[in-house]
């Protein structure tokens, strides 16, 4: 699949050449627009033995808007669609100049739609500086949109309120270094749609996950372009904070037969997405949203690694996080974990360094693919959430389950020899922390579908009243439960993850499917923020910062590294482990402590046998309580000299209700 030039616009000092490829198009043209928005020209393509239909045009300067005109055979039935009374997007756009806005002209054949349709913006690309990934084993990931976290802070001005710039300002970086976030994780911030059901119903799609343009920028939350996201990227990196995009290569807002033809529908509907076997006019729907790219074609892949590479080459991205990621491991013959556009990834050379964390599942046919990654990947691991969340719902059967999690998910991820494991209680799909301690059923009725949307099942729990309420016990236990659930999550091997809000008690109303709230249902209210619990997180990422076993992703050997022990203070026995409604576990570690070699050089710790790693400092060993139960427990520790951390009181045997208590033997 050789090539003159990328496809897209490649600007010289001469003349601009604009290349598209279809394979079934007849002819395409392209369209230039002046600023206003008025079609200035429409020139035919020359199409090559390739299937890349190309022009050359003097004196085109960055700046210029642009689209194309696809002409061809309309016959939906066969999966055909071309009409060039459809203004379509470059698929290698690099920027835009408005959003997409819905409106069913743009499904309607024959009607010209160069005023709904945004234009292509030709742009003088810059390079950022591309270092290594700001990200290490054992990190913290904060799950971010963009908007609903800045819209309301007071301190950012509001004129950047709600965009990629917000991200800069000194007050959204103290909060981030607070908790101690290693990488922030964001939302799609690439040009999407709403869907089509939204509108009648006045809502919109805050989340992003609809996308059209690829690799664009969506100029509600970037109105800068790249040379915003870049500066916002470098300012982050000076902090010591990496970047992760959210990237959506499973669908397009193009949507279902019904949908809208945006781009690639109208250029070439058979080669970009995947069609039922011997029905071109059938789209397959993998992901629930009408549609499924073809991630095996050639150009679609080709398309994907380009759109990888420019974030990382014009805006120096840390990682990726892939949205239904089993999509893109789909041939015909179903998911292939060491098929041509994973491995392409893994092999680029400017992508194999990159962070890349898989969401390990769609609704195809083997669409649950946890585990089953290449070995690079992290993986977005449900089965942890979900486990841990049983565990503290007070479910039977769960001890074992919670220390398989709290260990790394070796059941999941042996082959690897390593966990790769991202470990997370929430996540932008489903309740908040602070939701899922609060309400035992969803309520997404502002979602305008009677409240059947979302997961039905949560593992969650109300303590005592569903929903909002002015009952300080009720209101009390359900802080107290929060800090249990982050004490577990950050008591895990393996990456974790936090969704924004989280670690200070934001709520959603009990809305679990919240994408179509672009209002203070989903807006972070920083005047609301609960201190305590940010002050918790705080100090829990601290701790995992200053033990190096978090940042260590080898399984536990058995070999004293870790010890699962009994309220009396001895390893647990077989009849501890199958007690179904045993209430509280033990887990102690060995570990090096850092900030024990800082203070005292390459010495030793006190209750370890005198153990020094030289390359991390003295080893001591951590105890982590859990206990579930409504009444407080007497928890003996094995050993001598254990100090309750962070207060560093002596271990007085006592675990209150529904907490997890932390010491350090020294």
């Amino acid at each position: 699949m050789t090539q003159t030039a990328p496809l897209g616009v490649t600007l010289t000092e001469k003349f601009a050449e604009f290349s598209i490829w279809s394979e079934t198009a007849e002819r395409i043209d392209l369209c230039l627009f002046s600023a206003d928005g008025r079609q200035t020209s429409e020139l035919a393509m020359q199409r090559g033995a390739d299937g890349i239909h190309r022009i050359e045009i003097p004196s085109i300067h960055p700046g210029q808007r642009y689209g194309f005109r696809a002409h061809g055979r309309y016959d939906p039935d066969n999966g055909l669609w071309f009409d060039p009374s459809k203004l379509l997007v470059d698929p290698y756009a690099k920027e835009l100049d408005s959003p997409f806005v819905h409106d069913a002209k743009l499904s309607e054949f024959g009607t010209d739609t160069a005023d709904l349709v945004p234009k292509a913006i030709v742009t003088q690309e810059r390079a950022a500086k591309i270092e290594p990934p700001r990200f290490a084993p054992g990190g913290l990931v904060y799950e971010i949109a963009v908007k609903p976290f800045t819209i309301l802070h007071p301190d950012i001005p509001e004129k950047i309120r709600g965009t990629i710039a917000a991200l800069a300002h000194p007050a959204i970086i103290a909060h981030l270094k607070k908790i101690g976030v290693d990488a922030i994780e964001l939302m799609p911030i690439t040009a999407w749609i709403d869907e089509r059901h939204l509108p009648p119903l006045g809502l919109t799609n805050g989340w992003g996950y609809n996308p059209v343009a690829l690799m664009a920028l969506d100029p509600r939350l970037c109105p800068g372009g790249m040379t915003e996201l870049r500066e916002t990227v470098e300012t982050l990196h000076a902090a010591g904070i990496g970047v992760i995009l959210d990237l959506v290569f499973n669908h397009t807002g193009e949507s279902d037969r019904y949908g809208a033809t945006l781009s690639m529908r109208g250029l070439d509907n058979h080669a970009y997405y995947r069609h039922v076997p011997d029905a071109p006019g059938t789209l397959v729907n993998d992901t629930g949203t009408g549609n499924t790219l073809a991630c095996d074609h050639p150009r679609v892949r080709e398309l994907i690694l380009q759109t990888l590479r420019h974030f990382v080459i014009h805006a120096g991205i840390d990682g990726f996080r892939f949205d239904l990621a089993p999509i893109i491991g789909r041939t015909q013959q179903g998911f292939e974990a060491h098929g041509e556009t994973l491995t392409a990834m893994l092999k680029d050379e400017i992508l194999k360094d990159r962070i890349l964390i898989a969401e390990p599942w769609d609704i195809g046919p083997g669409g649950y693919q946890l585990g089953n990654f290449p070995e690079h990947f992290l993986e977005w691991n449900d089965r942890a959430r979900d486990d841990i969340r049983r565990f503290w719902r007070g479910d039977q059967w769960t001890t074992g389950a919670l220390a398989t999690r709290l260990a790394g998910s070796s059941d999941i991820f042996e082959r690897s020899g390593k966990t790769r494991s991202v470990n997370f209680l929430a996540a932008h799909d489903g309740f908040t922390l602070m939701d899922l301690v609060s309400n035992a059923h969803k309520h997404n009725e502002a979602n305008g579908e009677e409240n059947r949307d979302g997961h039905g099942e949560n593992f969650s729990w109300n303590n005592g009243t569903e929903g909002a309420t002015n009952d300080p016990a009720i209101l009390g236990h359900r802080s107290r439960d929060a800090a249990a659930l982050l004490s577990t999550l950050f008591a895990t091997r393996g990456t974790i993850m936090l969704t924004m809000g989280d670690e200070a008690g934001r709520s959603q109303t009990g809305n679990n499917n919240a994408y179509c709230q672009d209002n203070a249902i989903t807006w972070m209210d920083w005047s609301r923020l609960d201190q305590d619990l940010i002050d918790h997180t705080a100090m829990l990422s601290s701790l995992r910062r200053r033990f190096s076993a978090f940042a260590e992703s080898t399984f536990f050997k058995g070999d004293g590294d870790v010890t699962w022990i009994a309220p009396n203070g001895e390893p647990m026995q077989v009849g501890d482990w199958e007690n179904l409604d045993n209430p509280a576990l033990g887990m102690v570690i060995a570990t090096a402590d850092k900030d024990a070699e800082r203070k005292t050089g390459k010495g030793t710790a006190k209750g370890t046998g005198g153990k020094t790693d030289e390359a991390t400092g003295p080893s001591t060993r951590l105890a982590f309580v859990f206990n579930r139960s409504h009444e407080p427990l007497t928890f003996a520790l094995p050993g001598w000299n254990w100090k309750h951390y962070p207060t560093m009181e002596p271990w007085n045997q006592t675990v209150p209700a529904r907490s997890v208590r932390i010491a350090i033997e020294v």
